[in-house]
């Protein structure tokens, strides 16, 4: 039997073999965009960007992989396009492959249209002697075929695999689904909302540190030159100036801020989302006129976010599946039936995989709270516990009630007023959106608030039940 250690370990195998591509993609991109190769593979294999989150199954790390290898088809053209000279058409399946890996990246995540704009833009205007409308029109047309396959595979894959006895046969479309629910700000507002500036001001500083600071340096002087320029020869002959042959510099910059500039129009912004922003990033930093940033803060740096986001961050959520996975195959010593409640809050959306729930022959619910409040938590576990089909209200089945919580949020399950069972502790566990004070680290108890508790949860007595639930809101 395939154990949940098996699924959990497997797939993250599978990503870190992958994740050897993103270092093949930037030792072909850094000879042709002026980059000191080695040093370009430093920053990357050092970062611990690619450590922590291209080892591990993130759609946004399949992205990254996407977004590299995009760069690595468009750069041929944009590094010929820096000569007077006009050049050779590429071969046909370059476009059809070109176009096949944009579908292939909008249809993992949608946002990836917002990484490929300008490398398609640059495909399409680099070596023609007109660019206007029509010749982009035309270079469009050469990724149609590539496109049109690769959506109508991904299509037929998606509509077979959630197709079912339950479900009619339809077409289903992942990247309309997935639009439709993160274009409703009331969904983005359950995931948490964030300043526009976030990116920007604060995830670009988490990921890549130093990175970051190097490219707003040389945004903010690329920027200042264009003034400059612009004040002494006015708009026309300043863009005529840039237009034919744009730095390598200039255009790096461009594949870095563009996407992180259309990602922000978003209220929920996470660091993760970023991560494909790394390969650009490290080319910038290692262009042969640029100064090297400081390897030995670098490494700090690294080593700290590796322990932070690889350990501390959300640590304890695996680990406690591991537990519950354990706890639902345990056999009941009575005998008796027993259905499973597990409920998560405050918590990332759980991976139900690792609980390898197919072929139990029990029922087992996971329900995912997200940052619910304190009063609705306390009525969703009242009506679990009242379900008809439990012993409490008269059915057949053990019910058996766990909810999954981080150390900061342990009170709010308290108000709820259920008399405790049992109680497990997973350590190191930390969340951003539910910090612990200053003061709670300092105190005896530290390590409470650092860990993901597991509480299984009893019975309310007939008097507790009746009693009014406790709310927080006004």
């Amino acid at each position: 039997m395939v154990s949940g250690y098996l699924l959990l370990v497997g797939p993250r195998l599978l990503l870190t073999a992958l994740s050897f591509a993103l270092d093949l993609a930037v030792y072909h991109l850094a000879p042709g965009w002026g980059a000191e190769r080695w040093n370009a593979l430093l920053l990357l294999s050092g970062s611990y960007v690619t450590l922590v989150f291209y080892t591990r199954t993130f759609s946004n790390a399949i992205e990254g992989l996407l977004f590299a290898w995009l760069l690595v088809l468009v750069s041929p053209r944009a590094a010929r396009s820096r000569t007077p000279r006009k050049p050779a058409p590429g071969p046909r399946w370059h476009g059809w492959l070109l176009g096949g890996l944009v579908v292939a990246g909008f249809f993992n995540r949608p946002t990836f249209l917002a990484f490929a704009l300008v490398p398609l833009f640059l495909w399409g205007t680099c070596g023609a002697t007109d660019p206007s409308f029509k010749s982009l029109t035309q270079q469009a047309l050469t990724l149609l075929p590539g496109a049109s396959l690769t959506a109508v595979a991904f299509v037929a894959v998606d509509s077979w695999y959630f197709s079912g006895p339950s479900r009619p046969s339809t077409l289903v479309l992942t990247p309309a689904n997935f639009l439709r629910y993160n274009l409703d700000p009331v969904n983005l507002a359950r995931h948490g909302t964030h300043a526009r500036l976030t990116h920007l001001a604060v995830n670009g500083f988490l990921l890549f540190g130093m990175l970051h600071a190097h490219s707003l340096q040389a945004a903010w002087q690329q920027l200042r030159a264009g003034l400059q320029a612009f004040a002494q020869m006015g708009f026309p002959r300043t863009l005529e100036a840039w237009s034919p042959r744009p730095s390598p510099r200039s255009l790096l910059l461009l594949f870095y801020f563009v996407p992180l500039a259309l990602l922000s129009a978003f209220s929920h912004q996470e660091a993760r989302f970023l991560i494909p922003l790394l390969v650009p990033l490290v080319l910038l930093c290692s262009l042969q006129t640029q100064p090297a940033p400081c390897r030995g803060t670098l490494a700090l740096f690294n080593v700290l976010g590796a322990l932070f986001f690889g350990c501390l961050h959300q640590g304890g959520l695996v680990p406690g599946l591991g537990h519950l996975e354990r706890v639902v195959h345990a056999p009941e010593p009575l005998r008796v039936p027993t259905h499973f409640t597990l409920v998560f809050t405050h918590t990332y959306m759980p991976p139900r995989h690792l609980l390898h729930l197919p072929g139990l022959g029990l029922p087992v619910d996971v329900v995912d709270m997200g940052g619910a409040e304190d009063w609705v938590l306390c009525q969703a576990l009242n009506n679990f516990t009242r379900h008809a089909a439990c012993q409490a209200a008269g059915g057949p089945w053990l019910c058996r009630l766990f909810v999954v919580t981080p150390g900061t949020t342990r009170p709010a399950v308290r108000k709820c007023r259920f008399p405790l069972k049992s109680e497990t502790l997973i350590f190191p566990h930390l969340t951003l959106e539910d910090p612990p004070a200053l003061s709670s680290l300092l105190s005896s108890a530290w390590r409470d608030h650092l860990s993901l508790h597991i509480l299984e949860l009893g019975e309310k007595p007939d008097n507790m039940t009746q009693k009014p639930l406790p709310k927080t809101q006004p």
